[in-house]
């Protein structure tokens, strides 16, 4: 039986009745994903951290505290960030589990540890989910949030909520590209990414996938979750800004020639930081999961030399260690 989009909506270009699609062209080529594994394996790649793996992570880790109750946000490794905001707290693609995997025996795992379990997490209200890749969304870690938060809302890309409702999991909501939504006092808007979407085989792109803004008293946050360059997404500033903080990915975009529609490089990064107009940007999808062809402290390196190039200080588009906040 052939499955076909029960959110189909023709007059949507990003709507297709077999799923969902980008509206740039596919930089895949066929074949594509052997060749670089290929490749990858008879070039030992990725390569370790400069110093190592143990050096890497005394750099780049600290365990995460949670004292005081000002407004300030987390990076808690790959995309995951919790945001407080007014006594309202939110997270976003909550992945604690030790492997970005459907098997845990297998796939890429962890280099640097998680710097806070759910038990450690403060009352969450919202989490935000970007889209259904195992390093974006972690079954085990979901399923201990809801337990732990019975309130909790969850808000979802466009046919992801089936996934939640058939584990049990209550209060989700799933929304549109464009679509806003109101929780406790906040407004969230689901905003376009370049990416895909799949859990197997069998399922690409049947549920969407993007980014979110909160709005709140006069704050805007911005998690891009995991996307390719495309100019369009300057549309984020101009219809849902101006972004007070941002989190866009700078990591796993390596080799450019199959990673460049999925997946930013550094420099792609700043340019989005410019172009959507972001007041200040924390850099995330790094140091976590070997997902690419990059060296873990990579992407630091080409941060620091992209922001040079375009002018801007170090503070516009910042590095934190993982665990580690800042104040808002």
């Amino acid at each position: 039986m052939v499955w076909k989009n029960p959110h189909y909506d023709a007059a949507k270009a990003h709507h297709t009745p077999e799923g969902f699609r980008n509206l740039e062209p596919d930089t895949r080529e066929p074949g594509g994903l052997q060749r670089w594994r290929k490749e990858r394996k008879e070039q030992g790649l990725p390569r370790p951290p400069t110093e190592g793996y143990d050096a890497f992570a005394q750099r780049w880790w600290q365990t995460a505290t949670f004292d005081g109750e000002d407004d300030a946000a987390w990076w808690l490794g790959h995309a995951s960030v919790l945001v407080r905001h007014g006594g309202l707290t939110v997270l976003t693609d909550p992945v604690m589990g030790h492997r970005a995997s459907p098997l845990s025996f297998v796939g890429p795992a962890r280099r640097t540890r998680v710097p806070v379990d759910v038990d450690g997490l403060p009352p969450i209200d919202v989490v935000l989910l970007s889209h259904n890749h195992y390093d974006h969304l972690d079954e085990r870690t979901v399923r201990a949030i809801a337990r732990r938060f019975p309130q909790v809302v969850f808000l979802v890309p466009l046919g992801l909520k089936r996934w939640f409702e058939r584990r049990k999991i209550a209060h989700v909501h799933e929304l549109d590209w464009w679509a806003t939504t109101e929780v406790r006092g906040a407004e969230f808007t689901f905003v376009p990414a370049r990416h895909w979407s799949a859990r197997s085989l069998w399922d690409r792109n049947r549920s969407l996938w993007g980014g979110w803004v909160m709005a709140r008293e006069g704050f805007r946050f911005w998690f891009a979750g995991d996307t390719g360059y495309s100019d369009a997404l300057a549309e984020i500033g101009r219809r849902a800004g101006p972004i007070d903080l941002a989190a866009i990915p700078i990591g796993a975009y390596a080799p450019r020639w199959f990673m460049r529609g999925q997946h930013v490089d550094p420099a792609e990064a700043v340019r989005l930081h410019q172009e959507v107009a972001c007041r200040q940007s924390i850099a995330i999808h790094w140091g976590v999961f070997e997902l690419a062809d990059d060296q873990l402290d990579e992407p630091p390196r080409l941060l620091t030399g992209a922001l040079a190039n375009a002018g801007l200080p170090d503070e516009a588009f910042l590095l934190l260690n993982i665990g580690s906040r800042i104040a808002l």
